[in-house]
Parts: structure tokens; sequence; C-alpha cells
């Protein structure tokens, strides 16, 4: 797998590479750049981990309109009280590296936030490479209609806020945040520490998936098979915007 690095400035974000593995040294700047934004805004009382902090227990004023877009992250505080919110989504985007022997839909299965999708990493990609025995290149972005169709089947919307995570702390769930983002969704945000941190601060996981998340799962890798095959999906309720300035191409 080629190699991703992802360089965000205060003047905006700009991507390397649109593989999904990243070389050791880029994921230490990558998570550092998460954590140090994030432990930065602490004492801003404006930051969303700043309200739960302060209230431990206390709801805060939930609004995904009132987050800074500039902002990648969101507290583990912050999410267990605005949770239950409608219009709030939790994404499981675990993935692990072959080598690691581990099941990302099995432990989400066994493990996971309450009412978390499960973001499937292999099967949200371009099928055109992947299936393509010449080139083999897993995780390339897909093509607008296939995301559309497979965050629909998901039950996602353009209104809904989302936060994504992973079983690692901070590794896939970083490409799906960049994904949507790719997609013109910016109402999207990474959970600082991931399910480690959530659970490590107290907070309770699920220990079984429901049925309909299980079929949720399952359709959207359905649609995004039948979009590559030019079979009929449907309904869609996500529109994406592709945001070209994102991806660069082998070529650049």
């Amino acid at each position: 797998m080629a190699s991703t690095i992802l360089r965000k400035s205060q003047l905006g974000r700009r991507l390397i590479h649109s593989s999904f593995s990243l070389s050791h040294k880029t994921l230490q700047n990558f998570t550092s750049l998460f954590h140090e934004r994030t432990f930065q805004q602490r004492d801003d009382p404006f930051h969303p981990s700043y309200k739960t902090s302060q209230w431990v227990g206390t709801r805060a004023n939930f609004s995904t309109q009132s987050l800074s877009l500039n902002e990648p992250v969101v507290s583990v505080d912050w999410l267990h009280a605005n949770l239950q919110e409608p219009d709030l989504k939790v994404l499981d985007a675990s993935w692990y590296m072959p080598d690691e022997q581990r099941n990302p839909i099995q432990e989400y299965q066994v493990a996971h936030i309450a009412g978390a999708l499960f973001f499937d990493v292999d099967g949200i990609a371009d099928r055109s490479t992947n299936n393509n025995y010449l080139y083999q290149l897993p995780h390339m972005l897909p093509s607008e209609k296939a995301f559309a169709a497979a965050v629909s089947a998901l039950g996602i919307e353009n209104k809904d806020g989302l936060v994504v995570y992973d079983g690692k702390g901070i590794f896939s769930a970083a490409r799906v945040w960049w994904m949507f983002q790719v997609f013109g969704h910016e109402k999207i945000w990474v959970l600082d520490g991931g399910l480690p941190r959530w659970r490590t601060s107290g907070y309770d996981v699920e220990s079984s998936a429901s049925g309909d998340a299980i079929l949720k799962a399952s359709a959207s890798s359905e649609a995004i098979e039948k979009v590559y095959q030019g079979q009929t999906v449907g309904p869609i309720t996500f529109q994406t915007k592709f945001q070209p300035h994102l991806v660069w191409s082998l070529e650049q």
C-alpha cells in the first residue's frame, strides 16, 4: 500500500496521497497535530472539551453548528454529554493492519460506543482498483456516487453531525474524517483518544450490536458494490460535493 500523508494548516487541508496506510513518522506527526490543537484549546470556554470538563455530568448546549469546523476533534466528555442528540451520529471506523490479526467488525459487535454505526474502511472504497488484479490498490477513494450510496445506506444525511473513532485511539478514524471532507461534509470530528480513551474515562460501551446496525453495515457494502456493477441503488439521503483541492493525483 502506498503511504498517506495528511497535512493541515490554518489556511486549509491538503492531501498528498490518497491511499490508506501511514508511515510511522507521519502517523506520529498527524497524531501530535490532533492532540496539540486539542489541548491548546482546553482553556477556551467555547471549546467543546472545556464545556464538559467544567460541569461533569451535565449536558452541554448541543448544536453541531456551534462546533468549530477548524478543530478536527471533540473530547470523550463532550461526546458523552451529547450522545443522545438526534442530529449526531457516531461512526466506528476501526481498521487494523493484516499482521495484527484483528477483525474490526467482530470487535465492533463485542464492544462499541452506544448507537455507533460501523464504517467499513475496506468496503467503502474504489472497487474498480481493489478488484483489478493488474493494479490491486485497496482503499482508494470511491466515486462520488458510490460514496453517497454507501453513506446513505448507513442512514447518514447531510444535516447530521458525525463523530468518528477507532479502536486504536487515532488511526483509521482520521482517514474517514478526510473522506467525508473530500466529499464536502465538514460537520465531522474525530473522537480524541478514540475507543481506548472512552473506556479509560469510565464510559460504558455496548456489548452487542443491534440487528439494525449490522444490516446497515452490510447494506452499505452492498450499495457500493451495486454502483460499480451499474445497478440501481437508493434511496440516496447524502449528497456529495467533491473538493478537488483535498486530493492529489499521481501526476501531481
